[in-house]
């Protein structure tokens, strides 16, 4: 019963970091997924694997933890790549690809 505490990544479809601010605690999945024969579908018989336990801080997930007694691994959050592009850069002679338009 290994549990991983990370900070999640902000989705693609939003601009900030509202919902990217916790920490989760989600427990590693104990047995294998199975497959349905008759629609496909895929199933499991682990019912830890629908928790995730929402905490403000990294101490406060690691304090829950150990005071549960639940082996846990903390995975820190890597930072943004920044890459800083003017508009004008789109008309630059020494543009690197192809004009589309």
């Amino acid at each position: 019963m290994l549990a991983r505490i990370y900070q999640p990544a902000k989705t693609a479809t939003q601009s900030g970091r509202a919902n990217a601010q916790d920490w989760l605690l989600e427990f590693e999945p104990e047995t294998a997924r199975s497959i349905d024969p008759l629609m496909g579908w895929t199933s499991s018989t682990d019912m830890k694997g629908q928790l995730r336990l929402k905490f403000a801080t990294r101490e406060e997930a690691v304090a829950y933890a150990e005071r549960h007694g639940i082996a846990f691994q903390v995975f820190e959050p890597q930072p943004p790549k920044r890459t800083i592009k003017a508009y004008a850069d789109n008309f630059k002679f020494t543009r690197k690809g192809l004009w589309t338009h």
